[in-house]
């Protein structure tokens, strides 16, 4: 029977080969398709914007704009609003053949058929199934491409938070673009697109090194922070995704109402800047990882705003109360829209949380976070010290992202079995599996050392290189560092690029390699970076820590 979609991006994807009737994540065909057609269309575009670079004519930081937010559309669990990512599409195609105006006729010559295609409306379906995953044969090229676009997907979330606080990267913009336009081109062979794929993950540093700059000269640089996890008597909303610059302005609105605001998921460490202390009606972190939000949404009781990805499709029972904004999107769902520069207007979300209850308490206490990089530096002399007393014998990288595959229960299970000279680096929402298990401290460092959100592991690789100084190493895989990473989507790609970039060997992924990855393609990770899957938490400690 003919697939209705193909789609195989994230951990989950059905069987681990793909998704090819409905999403494991509730997207349908027609979203998975149309979604397809919006990346192909922002190749073509990518391909124009780089002939005119390499003409030396300008790109607008607009369409450099337009390029990050379509691919961030088209993360997992993002948007799944059909008529949302048609008007991006029909946009995208607008644009190009204003630029392609712009273009020498040698030049417009001499671009691909995704650059030149401006198909109507009515064709959109049709061309979309002609344009997805598998339209590339060869599956290592068509491997080593996917792997390519996820990593470039998650360079442009990074981008596009950066963007929302006004900083711009032209040479990230430009490398994204060029790196788009070249899956487009049939003539690189498997050592080719290799190259491009480390390259990739040299540009994810310099994405996350914009974040963490554009984070920290906004709100500051994060500090050690105990976050209340119980719940106020006021009526609340419950902010989610990873968007500071969204949950400033929500903060902003809601002071002085008698609303007050919780974090979800990825948003917790938005408690660990300073800038967001001087707000009373700051609450607290509500809940866990996105995967439950069915069951948290229900009990949080009032309206929920979900800044980016990690959206389950809702229950009607509390459908009325989400809302989207930026890339996100769900059909049915208000989105507040709104540009870089302006304000977003949240007085529809404000006055229906004053007329909500308060949100039930599901959980009591507080946990600790707010390790980023420059408070680590602050610690590094007692860092140092236990580990050459041999107090603490391995640091443990478990980063990444959580899920609803029940063998996730691998990583709780494989940090209560760590040994107690063991002290876990973390960044983005596989925390949730083991942040509330109280594993104790080492001569007052906890075990568990939070840097914030999977945007965040830029701390994780300074915290590494720093260490590599002190020690006066060579190489950073001298270090007493291991790495057992939890993937679920395309942020987590571009981490890992950035890791293998920098040189990082012996890393376990997990729960499963990616579908995306060819046998030959997995062969050249294993035999090149060491790469490894993750078997049963005994053998692996055995594995990694000895």
């Amino acid at each position: 029977m003919e697939n209705t979609m193909f789609c195989y991006q994230c951990q989950e994807t059905a069987g681990c080969l793909g998704c090819t009737k409905v999403g494991v994540c509730g997207k349908k065909p027609e979203v998975a398709n149309l979604q397809d057609l919006l990346v192909y269309v922002t190749k073509g575009i990518s391909e124009v914007t780089t002939a005119l670079r390499n003409e030396g004519k300008e790109v607008s930081e607009d369409v450099n704009h337009l390029v990050s937010v379509n691919l961030f559309t088209t993360i997992t669990n993002a948007n799944f609003d059909y008529d949302a990512i048609m008007k991006r599409v029909i946009k995208t195609l607008m644009v190009k053949e204003e630029l392609l105006d712009q273009l020498s006729l040698d030049a417009r010559a001499k671009l691909s058929e995704a650059a030149h295609w401006n198909g109507e409306k009515s064709e959109f379906d049709a061309k979309a199934k002609m344009v997805g995953v598998l339209s590339t044969k060869n599956e290592d090229i068509r491997s080593l491409r996917e792997l390519i676009t996820y990593g470039l997907k998650g360079l442009a979330a990074y981008s596009k938070h950066a963007n929302a606080l006004l900083k711009d990267n032209a040479e990230i913009d430009a490398f994204l673009q060029k790196a788009l336009a070249a899956t487009l081109d049939d003539s690189l062979t498997v050592d080719d697109l290799v190259a491009l794929t480390l390259e990739t993950g040299k540009y994810g540093v310099y994405g996350m090194a914009l974040l963490d700059e554009a984070n920290t000269k906004t709100y500051g640089n994060p500090e050690i922070t105990k976050v209340n996890i119980g719940v106020r008597k006021n009526p609340a909303i419950l902010i989610s995704g990873h968007d500071l610059k969204d949950l400033e302005m929500l903060l902003e609105q809601t002071k002085g109402t008698g609303v007050d605001v919780y974090t979800h998921s990825e948003m917790l460490p938005a408690h660990y800047y300073p800038f967001f202390k001087k707000y009373d009606n700051f609450a607290g972190n509500y809940g866990n990882a996105w995967w439950k939000q069915r069951e948290e949404f229900e009990s949080f009781n009032g309206p929920i705003l979900m800044t980016t990805n990690c959206i389950v499709p809702p229950a009607p029972s509390y459908k009325d109360r989400l809302f989207t904004t930026g890339a996100a999107g769900y059909p049915g769902c208000k989105h507040i829209d709104g540009k870089y520069t302006e304000t977003k207007d949240f007085k529809e979300i404000i006055e229906m949380a004053k007329n909500c209850p308060a949100p039930t308490e599901i959980e009591t206490g507080t946990i600790t976070g707010g390790f980023a990089h420059e408070q680590v530096f602050a610690l590094a002399d007692k860092v140092v010290d236990a580990v050459k007393s041999g107090a603490i014998k391995k640091f443990v990288v478990m980063a990444g992202c959580d899920g609803r595959a029940k063998s996730r229960s691998y990583y709780t299970d494989f940090a209560k079995a760590l040994p107690k000279d063991a002290v876990i680096l973390t960044a983005g929402c596989a925390k949730y599996k083991y942040n509330k298990l109280d594993l104790g401290d080492i001569a007052g460092i906890p075990r568990v050392l939070d840097a914030g959100q999977c945007n965040d592991s830029y701390s994780l690789v300074l915290i590494a290189l720093k260490l590599k100084e002190i020690f006066g190493l060579d190489d950073v895989n001298d270090l007493p560092i291991v790495y057992n990473i939890s993937w679920y989507e395309q942020k987590a790609v571009i981490v890992l690029l950035a890791l293998l970039y920098l040189g990082v060997k012996n890393i376990h992924l997990g729960p499963t390699l990616p579908a995306f990855l060819s046998p030959n393609v997995a062969k050249v990770l294993v035999d090149n970076f060491g790469i490894a899957g993750i078997t049963n938490v005994e053998d692996d400690i055995k594995t990694l820590i000895g």
